[in-house]
């Protein structure tokens, strides 16, 4: 989950109203078995629109999908509840999710499974000197505020897209690591990032958790990062995820196997390649920040189970989940 990756993490899952607008980024044409000569069989995949799915873009570049027998038509859907709905009902066949919105789909009794990795972390992450420099997520203060540490944060106003979603659930855990308690300590407001920048600027919020580009913009203002809150809440691992509904698993099955060797090949590449990657990336997602600017995201190619569990064990203590999520069979084995 890198660049963006958290910027449209959503609680619950909403219905599936807009429709998804086609990037047109596709591999051949066709729609035979998967792995056979010939016609391709056409995957539909519902992305957010993030930097780090240059490994996607670039394995469907590669012929990686192709020599499976498959066609990867993507799209863009406005957040991760979105595409997890598009998922389970069918409209499209794989969906791009981080965990923290999975896990409250799955909380609901939503029909979905993990059938391979997107984005994440390296297993050095929290021990970096500069943990910042995986995390593209931010909080930081306003710098009329003169506060400097999350512990004074208590009382305080904290800017954030979305109430119950992933950059409060993050935060939340940094505020509660710090003696304050993220339900009753302070005051939530929701904010687009746009909007959380000037109120930083302005001295309107005292805080906000904000997303790269916006977190440069907040530190060019003076303002500053008071923790990379994802990184501390994460750890390590698989943070965002290529899931598929139950329903399309057991219909498709061939195909949805040949998507997960595919995008295992993406990962070794993009890993081997990131600047590479990068760039399909920015193409994508029409960015007009550098390779320079970006954060290099890595690309797991694999899930493993801790992955899962550890998010889910924090969303219970932090009271975002009321109970823990069955994470039995939620990982489709290759």
């Amino acid at each position: 989950m890198h660049i963006t990756r958290a910027l449209r993490a959503v609680a619950a899952v909403a219905a599936v109203g807009a429709a998804v607008a086609l990037s047109g980024c596709s591999s051949s044409s066709g729609g035979a078995e998967p792995g056979k000569k010939g016609d391709l069989t056409t995957v539909k995949v519902a992305t957010i629109g993030l930097t780090s799915d240059g490994s996607l873009l670039t394995g469907i570049a590669k012929g990686f999908f192709a020599d499976e027998g498959l066609k990867i038509e993507t799209s863009i859907v406005a957040n991760p509840p979105a595409g997890l709905a598009a998922a389970q009902s069918g409209q499209v066949d794989v969906a791009y999710s981080p965990s923290i919105p999975l896990l409250n789909a799955l909380s609901q009794g939503v029909k979905m499974k993990v059938i391979g990795a997107a984005d994440g972390y390296p297993d050095t992450a929290t021990s970096a000197a500069d943990p910042a420099k995986y995390d593209d997520t931010g909080l930081f203060a306003s710098k009329a505020s003169g506060i400097t540490s999350v512990k004074e944060l208590a009382g305080k106003t904290i800017a954030i897209p979305a109430r119950k979603a992933q950059l409060e659930v993050v935060i939340a855990e940094q505020l509660k690591k710090n003696g304050i308690d993220p339900a009753t300590g302070v005051k939530w407001v929701v904010l687009d990032f746009t909007s959380a920048v000037a109120a930083l600027k302005s001295g309107n919020v005292d805080a906000a958790g904000l997303v790269s580009p916006f977190t440069a913009q907040a530190a060019a203002d003076g303002g500053p990062q008071l923790a990379a809150p994802s990184i501390g809440f994460f750890e390590t691992g698989a943070t965002g995820l290529w899931t598929a509904g139950e329903t399309t698993i057991q219909s498709k099955k061939d195909v949805i196997s040949a998507f997960q060797r595919a995008i295992v090949k993406s990962n070794e590449y993009a890993t081997a390649h990131p600047e590479e990657a990068i760039t399909a990336g920015l193409a994508y997602t029409k960015s007009k920040l550098s390779v320079a600017e970006v954060k290099v995201p890595v690309w797991p190619t694999a899930v493993a189970p801790e992955d899962l569990q550890r998010p889910d064990d924090k969303m219970v203590a932090l009271g975002f989940l009321k109970k823990p999520v069955d994470l039995s069979g939620v990982i489709l084995a290759k």
